[in-house]
């Protein structure tokens, strides 16, 4: 897997929020633990860095939870991932090789480097609106049962 767990479940726990964003009102973090079967806790720490990082914005208290910063065409997915992992996706060796590059290669370097730009057209092009839209409409699942 290229995204780390924790930017893989902050682009999924975004897309909810999105899918979620037509109410208007705060999305429990408990239910959309719940509904993605991921860990509270885990998510809990992901999604103040989503918060941190302007994408998301938290209320506490009994009608609390979080609502996105901005309006969903405004954000991207590129924007999620580069708040959990940084740029590190599109920029460092997929085998982890240190110093790897034009001038040493890994064996995976030249087809790494075409998937990686491709991957970040990708993430640029797809904004949280667009997304949730074909979520609702095609039925496509958030959920990681």
């Amino acid at each position: 897997m290229v995204l780390s767990k924790a930017c893989t479940y902050g682009v999924l726990a975004s897309l909810y929020v999105a899918k979620q964003s037509e109410n208007k009102s705060y999305v429990s973090i408990r239910d959309m633990s719940d509904e993605l079967n991921i860990s509270f806790h885990f998510l809990t720490k992901i999604l103040q860095k989503l918060t941190a990082e302007g994408i998301l914005q938290s209320h506490k208290g009994p009608k609390g939870g979080v609502l996105l910063a901005r309006p969903a065409q405004s954000i991207t997915i590129l924007d999620v991932v580069l708040a959990i992992d940084g740029e590190k996706v599109f920029t460092e060796c997929v085998l982890g090789l240190p110093g790897c590059g034009a001038q040493r290669p890994c064996p995976l370097h030249n087809h790494w480097v075409t998937v990686r730009e491709d991957l970040k057209e990708m993430f640029t092009a797809k904004t949280l609106a667009a997304t949730s839209d074909d979520i609702r409409e095609l039925g496509l699942r958030l959920s990681l049962d």
